[in-house]
């Protein structure tokens, strides 16, 4: 081809791969000329002639099964061409592009403008002929021997599957499946299936047992079965070795489902292909019958393992114990140790997690004695004790260390410094930072090495726990055992200095490293900036900058970034941004998220949008910077903007951002369509713990706007996502009364309503919170009717009366105008404490003042008269 038109082709494919679907879609279903054309999908494979390296095959997928080829002369398949394929297949099915463009076809066929009629072909004949060619043709360089980076550069051009694209195509497959759907995909690849192989297989099986588990129903599940199987069985023929990561999938289905019939069929014909895989099958047996409690099966395995050969015995005594222990079957294991030598054993590990778990501590022991007796030099005894300790249940973290220590006491066994490293990551894992020091402590007195992989551990471990003063008694763990910190831990003990605002420290920690032969690096700095900025401090900031500049370190991606946020006029951003240009530094999607925040932060809402245009931004990042966008724009009061933008994310067939949602949610003022579209926003999220937030202010709004069908609905999906969370639930439900209590617009008997939808509909008994705020919505309301029905509900829900709830009903009598039941209540109210007399006092003033005022102003109104 030549070079012109090769240019053309690459920029042609590009401004694809940029377009929308919803376009290319639109523009289509306008050129189709019957109905039956309608649901034609087309699609750009290719297939590169071994010899003159020149033809361009194109693919038309139908929904009727087919497959056509139109031959086009005159191109060498590129790169270009999988950035297409890959563009196409992150559409659904039904929203492909429809149209090959006509300049597509004008570059390919020497300027001829007119599309091949592919109805034309003759079908079977052409399609027959052309798929007994190669799909991936075995190149040979032989005759044209390339130096090394001409090879390097052919290889770049063309695209071959090697062992390096291998992670590539799995994943592209992965990705056709879920756009065009299992059996589409199964179609295609069962054209081309000559040439797939084991890896591809076993993608389009995961993904096919996958769609049978998530099937609403039985025919359904038999339908992705049936697919999956037709696979396993090309496989089968094709003559490919027959391992567990492909018959594993439909095995572990099996077991889940308790398909016993089918498991066994299944079983007999991997054991035809692959004697060899015995052992492990007794795994998935094992575990078939104990998931449906078959007592008589397990026993029969259990037994008839003597009748094995002894190098087939210890493999399999492992796989049984290993099901065994999944299922929490302690007879059975008790069985299978007392016959074993757990010694031989891959994964003692494991074995010993399940020992603690079962508080099986004489066989633990006894192994471990067998352990340390045969001086096995691939297991390190002292860690099997930690196995074994950490897996014991209901263990404070210092009784772990006790029991990690006395094992090692009583079975004379030395400390290893993995194991200590371990028990250290445990500590930390558990935020017990303290007791993490001692054992480093401890492990320097042994004179055990020590990794600063651990040190880091307790860093992080610092941090998330809020104990950031812990950073000087580290610093003096690494100077009194002269320890060798590295850059990173410096940056982070920095990091926990600058949070307890401890600069002085921090600075000093610098000056440290000249001692440790480090040199300070830009994320040293970043910290210290990071904590001025946070504190609005922007001299301090920018002055940090300055003596990055003074010691020679040069301000990185994030450096910018950082500026970049705490801008407060668009010449300082764009200062920055041109500083940053000249500078060379590369330009990341937290720049780009900075630019996009600090614009909008500056009212410069039009080039935060132009910010997303930006053609050095990467293709996987511009997803999350247009979804910082939508955040901005929403926080910043442009919801129309913000939702304009949220709609060009769903057309490109992506998703937004869930912290993006969040905002769209929060922000979202009333109007006609609010409702509508905070639960549509509501069902994009898909982490449990984004929903739940998302969930909760659009009950607050429900709330606030007295929508209670609405809001009952919304808090049945939470009571039944949070079930198990009776502590959560009843937080939620007690901070949507606490709304209805203090807001002003919010009426009383709405509260009351959304009481009785709790009791009756969701079958939920009030808190005492709930009733408290409930109560004080009667007060606010005057509502003596109310009020009483609000006080009956504290013994209908078994809640004794306290000094709060007497209080409460005692102010309410009073806002109703009630003084002799309320002097009656005020006997029986415990008057010990001080505060209780002053509430008292408080509303007698308030009220029987207030009433006293009331008929003063109705008698001056009847004197009047």
């Amino acid at each position: 081809m030549p070079a012109s038109k090769a240019k053309k082709l690459s920029s042609l494919f590009r401004s694809a791969i940029k377009s929308k679907a919803a376009a290319a879609s639109s523009s289509f279903s306008k050129s189709l000329s019957s109905p039956a054309e309608d649901a034609t999908l087309k699609h750009l494979v290719s297939s590169l002639d071994s010899d003159s390296g020149n033809h361009f095959y194109l693919f038309v997928w139908s929904p009727r099964n087919d497959v056509r080829l139109s031959r086009v002369q005159g191109f060498v398949f590129s790169v270009e061409l999988v950035e297409f394929f890959s563009w196409i297949s992150c559409f659904n099915a039904e929203d492909l592009t429809r149209q090959l463009p006509t300049d597509i076809f004008s570059i390919l066929c020497d300027g001829t403008s007119e599309s091949p009629d592919l109805q034309e072909i003759d079908d079977e004949k052409y399609l027959d002929r052309e798929l007994d060619l190669p799909w991936f043709p075995d190149l040979s360089h032989s005759a044209m021997p390339l130096r090394r980076k001409e090879v390097s550069r052919e290889r770049k051009q063309k695209w071959t599957f090697v062992n390096t694209q291998g992670g590539r195509f799995y994943k592209l497959v992965d990705m056709c499946a879920d756009k065009l759907g299992t059996e589409t995909t199964i179609q295609v690849f069962d054209k081309l299936g000559k040439e797939t192989g084991v890896k591809e297989s076993n993608a389009l099986i995961k993904r096919c047992i996958e769609g049978a588990r998530a099937a609403p129903d039985e025919v359904v599940g038999e339908k992705h079965m049936h697919q999956a199987f037709k696979i396993f069985k090309s496989m089968k023929e094709q003559g490919y070795q027959l391992e567990e990561e492909t018959y594993g999938p439909f095995l572990e289905y099996f077991v889940d489902m308790g398909m016993t019939r089918e498991f066994c069929f299944f079983c007999g014909l991997i054991k035809e292909e692959n004697p060899s895989s015995l052992s492990r099958l007794g795994y998935y047996e094992m575990k078939l019958w104990t998931r449906v409690n078959d007592e008589k099966k397990i026993q029969e395995l259990c037994n008839c393992i003597e009748s094995y050969d002894e190098g087939n015995k210890s493999i399999l005594q492992e796989y049984y114990l290993l099901a065994l222990c999944e299922s929490d079957r302690k007879k059975e294991i008790v069985q299978l140790l007392e016959s074993m030598d757990i010694t031989k054993f891959s994964s003692p590990d494991y074995i010993f997690r399940c020992l603690g778990r079962l508080l099986l501590e004489s066989f633990a022991e006894k192994f471990l004695l067998e352990f340390k007796a045969c001086d096995c030099a691939t297991v390190n005894t002292s860690n099997l004790i930690y196995s074994y300790v950490v897996g014991i249940p209901n263990l404070a973290v210092e009784d772990v260390i006790s029991k990690f220590k006395n094992l090692h006491t009583k079975l004379e066994v030395t400390p290893s410094s993995a194991s200590y490293v371990k028990l250290i990551k445990y500590c930390c894992d558990s935020l017990k930072v303290h007791v993490a020091l001692e054992l480093v402590d401890e492990m320097c007195e042994r004179g055990l090495s020590f990794s600063m992989e651990a040190l880091h551990s307790i860093l992080y471990a610092s941090s998330e726990s809020c104990d950031f003063n812990l950073v000087h008694q580290i610093y003096s763990v690494i100077g009194r055992h002269k320890l060798k910190p590295n850059s990173e831990t410096f940056r982070s003990m920095i990091n926990l200095c600058v949070k307890m605002k401890d600069y002085e420290g921090a600075y000093s920690m610098l000056s440290d490293l000249e001692k440790m032969n480090l040199a300070p690096t830009a994320a040293m700095y970043n910290a210290i900036m990071t904590g001025y900025f946070r504190e609005k401090n922007m001299y301090g900031g920018l002055r940090v900058l300055k003596q990055m500049k003074e010691a020679d370190v040069k301000p990185d991606s994030q450096s910018f970034s950082i500026l970049i946020t705490n801008c407060n006029s668009e010449e300082d951003i764009n200062m920055y941004y041109e500083e940053m240009k000249r500078s060379g530094i590369q330009f990341t999607k937290h720049v780009f998220m900075a630019l996009v925040n600090a614009y909008a932060a500056c009212g410069q809402f039009e080039k935060a949008k132009q910010v997303v245009l930006d053609k050095g931004i990467p293709v996987k990042s511009l997803n999350e910077i247009k979804s910082v966008l939508v955040q901005a724009l929403a926080s910043h009061g442009q919801l129309s903007d913000a939702f304009n933008t949220y709609e060009e994310i769903k057309q490109a067939g992506c998703s937004l951002e869930p912290k993006a949602v969040i905002s769209l949610i929060e922000h979202l003022q009333s109007d006609e369509e609010a409702l509508s579209r905070l639960l549509l926003l509501l069902e994009t999220l898909k982490d449990p713990n984004y929903w739940l937030d998302g969930c909760v202010r659009t009950i607050l709004y429900c709330v606030r706007h007295k929508h209670l069908r609405p809001a009952v609905d919304l808090l049945e999906q939470l009571r039944d996502q949070v079930y198990t969370d009776e502590l959560f639930l009843e937080v939620i439900f007690d901070q949507v009364f606490s709304y209805i209590a203090e807001s002003e617009s919010t009426c009383l008997q709405f509260g009351l309503d959304l009481l009785h939808a709790m009791k009756e509909e969701l079958g939920l008994i009030p808190s005492r919170k709930c009733l408290d705020f409930l109560l004080h919505a009667c007060v606010s309301a005057k509502d003596l009717q109310s009020s009483l029905f609000v006080w009956q509900e504290y013994q209908a829900a078994g809640l004794p009366y306290n000094t709060l709830s007497f209080l409460r009903m005692y102010q309410a009598l009073l806002a109703a105008g009630e003084r002799q039941a309320a002097k009656v209540l005020q006997s029986t109210i415990p008057k010990d404490d001080p505060h209780v007399r002053c509430i008292i006092k408080s509303c007698k003033t308030i009220y029987l003042e207030n009433e006293k005022e009331e008929k003063k102003k109705k008698k001056k109104k009847k004197n009047v008269m």
